[in-house]
């Protein structure tokens, strides 16, 4: 099959690609920057991006299959307007266009954050509803990008929703916004961690899941791609199992953590440097849901996540093999 790919040279881009292409499929991967990645794997790169009709028209023509990949994520709002424009404008382009183009099958990427979570203890599932207008951008804009993909299903597009939670795993040269995250983490470069915890999902799951979704997908249905919970006080646990090397063990309370905030944005601004925490990532960590469930994607798309030690075990691995970090002892 004649498959294309945008967001394809960001963590799951680049593993589904990878995929892809071992499979023998012929892959065609939008990318806008830097494809180091890419140039690895050995697809046929098509520059552009969502905002550029001409392009996306390049990549989908004459395809089978499209995975919707491209997003900007973000957790601290949408200053400029782009995180509105690239998951909101940018996903209705690709839709429209994948229409017109006759795909078999459209494969659209929205994420665990356009659902409300709360109550937080209670199960979520698909049938969750989607976030607000009050939500945080990154949010609202996932969840406006569903709305755009299930109004296009009732016009004819082919489509399926896939919704997962963190994203961590190998070939993460980016790396990704979890990948330096747990990076910071093995360096100490957050001085202390907070109480709360999040649903940690592996990247070669999401990517099996996906391509089943193929075939296996029904038009029109969403399917969460959830792991496993766990605090981040288990994650540097695990860090620290799996490189020999101490991590922080110092815990903040969350109202602690929120003095810094003015601080650390004022340092963000400064230096042009990503903050290591902004409140929407303090809010996502204290209020998300523990109990996120996999349970129609595991039957309907043969989703088995993996356990969160085999995963961090794993990262690690490809982070010391690719130089990412220094060479590891295990204790």
């Amino acid at each position: 099959m004649i498959i294309s790919v945008t967001g394809a040279n960001g963590h799951v881009g680049i593993n589904l690609c990878d995929t892809l292409s071992q499979q023998g499929h012929t892959v065609r991967a939008l990318s806008h920057d830097h494809d180091s990645g890419l140039k690895r794997i050995g697809v046929e790169i098509i520059k552009g991006d969502l905002l550029n009709k001409d392009s996306l028209r390049n990549l989908i023509h004459g395809s089978d299959v499209v995975f919707h990949l491209a997003a900007k994520i973000s957790i601290t709002g949408d200053r400029d307007g782009s995180v509105e424009q690239i998951n909101v404008h940018g996903t209705k382009n690709a839709a429209e266009i994948a229409m017109k183009a006759g795909v078999k099958r459209f494969i659209h990427f929205s994420s665990i954050h356009a659902f409300h979570h709360g109550p937080t203890d209670q199960l979520l599932d698909e049938n969750q509803p989607l976030v607000g207008p009050k939500a945080f951008s990154y949010d609202r804009s996932k969840a406006e990008g569903e709305r755009i993909i299930i109004e296009a299903v009732k016009n004819g597009l082919n489509a399926v929703i896939l919704s997962p939670t963190a994203i961590i795993g190998p070939m993460d040269f980016e790396p990704s916004l979890m990948g330096k995250a747990l990076l910071q983490i093995y360096y100490h470069q957050i001085p202390s961690l907070v109480p709360g915890g999040y649903n940690w999902v592996d990247v070669r799951d999401v990517v099996k899941a996906a391509i089943s979704a193929i075939s296996k997908g029904s038009t029109g249905e969403k399917y969460l791609l959830a792991g496993h919970y766990h605090k981040l006080t288990e994650v540097a646990q695990l860090i620290q199992k799996h490189t020999g090397s101490k991590t922080v063990r110092i815990v903040s309370p969350f109202w602690l953590a929120k003095t810094g905030l003015p601080f650390i944005t004022a340092y963000s601004k400064i230096t042009g440097v990503e903050p290591l925490y902004t409140s929407e990532s303090l809010q996502i960590l204290m209020k998300s849901n523990k109990n996120i469930s996999h349970s129609k994607a595991s039957q309907e798309l043969d989703f088995n996540p993996r356990s969160l030690d085999e995963t961090i075990r794993d990262s690690f691995e490809w982070f010391r093999q690719n130089g990412y970090i220094r060479s590891t002892s295990k204790s």
